[in-house]
């Protein structure tokens, strides 16, 4: 009685291993390439002041002015994905993004680099809701959180590794006629074009489309995909502004939004908190600003998989919305440079390692082009707190003349999070209820 079914589950794991073997790592080098070239301009912060004239209050508006260009085209690039195949329109991403990051070095003032900044966003819109829409497509609900997981393992790597070797590549200052910060950008510019034309030809769109999969299973691998979404028309529409309007959709958005205003606060300002614990190697302080690397590593790696045991999504993320908090209160009071240094490393654990759990939450309520839209919407949503956290950040650097005053911006915002995460909870129980009725009368 049971062998069908033992045998239906062996080819489907099977598969699933398979996918993880050979596709997430296509999707993480695309997404460790898209956010070293984001956020090398963090370890360029003090010689863009030094070389071309850019204050604190101009770097934080550049560097979220990127996330601002990035919004507007979140949803609309993800529908094309949706039209025309994630693998083209990513490959297109990179390859698009990967110019203009080179073109980075150019910046010679602040009209250009507000201009670069949000010509950058405006190319990479889309990368990453495109990634999320193939894990709908690829992975059912119980293997979600851990595939996303593996995904931003790709953005933490990049912290991790990228702040180290960008600070090495800003010590060739001088050569060549070059600042440091414009071989930073050039360097890692170009493997982001080299990279979009490897994916064109390399990354399926669907199970259907793997060469490394057979017809068996790759069926399993879709029909999984589609198992546990709700078929009810509301859930499964082709109305793609559904999606948006749904409350649990919004409140997921807001509360990604108050993340993204304390992480990408966080990561764009650390190696200026870092120099400001006089530390005067480049070198240095690229290899210390790399704990915020290591905190998010751990983070997405250890926290998707306490998720699958916690059978309470919103007692989760209020957990770790508490954990937040006490990590930057810690921070504010702590005067030992050790102790500071961890952490950031513990800040970043809670607001990076987070992340995966939101979108698995939001992908258990959409499917096909629902799924495009409303997890471009939330991307959109968070993507706008990305600009205001770092603007945040330089006006209270600016202020006060420390960077780390921006843990007041973290604090303030996971505060926030925290009293959101209740009302996600109601929103749940109704949803689920409205999900119970309208199946009971089909």
């Amino acid at each position: 009685m049971n062998q069908i079914p033992s045998l239906s589950n062996e080819l489907h794991r099977r598969a699933t291993r398979k996918a993880f073997l050979k596709l997430i790592p296509l999707m993480c080098a695309i997404y460790f390439m898209s956010f070293l070239d984001r956020t090398n301009v963090a370890l360029a912060k003090v010689h863009l002041a030094a070389d071309v004239g850019i204050s604190a209050a101009t770097y934080g508006l550049g560097a979220g002015i990127f996330f601002l260009g990035y919004a507007l085209l979140e949803v609309p690039s993800n529908l094309l994905a949706h039209r025309i195949g994630p693998r083209r329109w990513i490959a297109r991403i990179a390859v698009s993004w990967g110019i203009l990051s080179v073109g980075m070095m150019f910046v010679a003032g602040e009209r250009s680099f507000y201009i670069m900044r949000v010509l950058l966003g405006i190319a990479e819109a889309g990368l990453f809701p495109a990634l999320m829409y193939m894990v709908t497509l690829w992975f059912g609900t119980a293997d979600r959180p851990v595939a996303i997981g593996w995904i931003y393992t790709a953005p933490a790597l990049a912290l991790l590794l990228g702040n180290p070797i960008g600070g090495a590549l800003l010590q060739l200052d001088g050569h060549g006629g070059l600042h440091g910060w414009q071989w930073m950008f050039l360097v890692e510019g170009i493997p982001s074009i080299l990279l979009g034309m490897v994916l064109y030809f390399k990354m399926p769109d669907r199970p259907s489309e793997a060469a490394w999969l057979n017809r068996d299973e790759a069926a399993a691998l879709e029909n999984q995909a589609q198992a546990d979404v709700p078929q009810h028309a509301e859930y499964f529409s082709s109305d793609w502004v559904a999606a948006i309007k749904r409350p649990t959709t919004i409140l997921i958005g807001l509360i990604y939004f108050l993340n993204q205003v304390a992480f990408v606060g966080l990561y764009f300002f650390a190696p200026a908190m870092i120099s400001q614990m006089k530390i005067d190697s480049p070198l240095v302080v690229g290899l210390l600003s790399a704990s915020v690397g290591l905190g998010f590593l751990l983070g997405v790696l250890v926290l998707p998989r306490i998720h699958r045991r916690v059978a309470s999504d919103s007692r989760y993320l209020g957990a770790l919305s508490f954990g937040l908090v006490l990590g930057a209160a810690a921070f504010i009071l702590t005067a030992s440079l050790v102790g500071k240094v961890l952490l950031l490393a513990v800040t970043a654990f809670f607001a990076g390692g987070v992340l995966p759990s939101y979108w698995s939450i939001a992908m258990k309520r959409l499917s096909g082009i629902q799924a495009a839209a409303g997890l471009a919407f939330i991307n959109t949503v968070g993507l706008l707190g990305g600009f205001v956290g770092p603007y945040l950040f330089g006006m209270a650097e600016s202020a006060t003349g420390r960077s780390e005053s921006g843990f007041l911006v973290i604090l303030v915002a996971a505060i926030l999070g925290l009293l959101l995460v209740p009302l996600l909870a109601i929103a749940f129980a109704r949803e689920s209820g409205v999900a119970v009725g309208l199946e009971a009368r089909a």
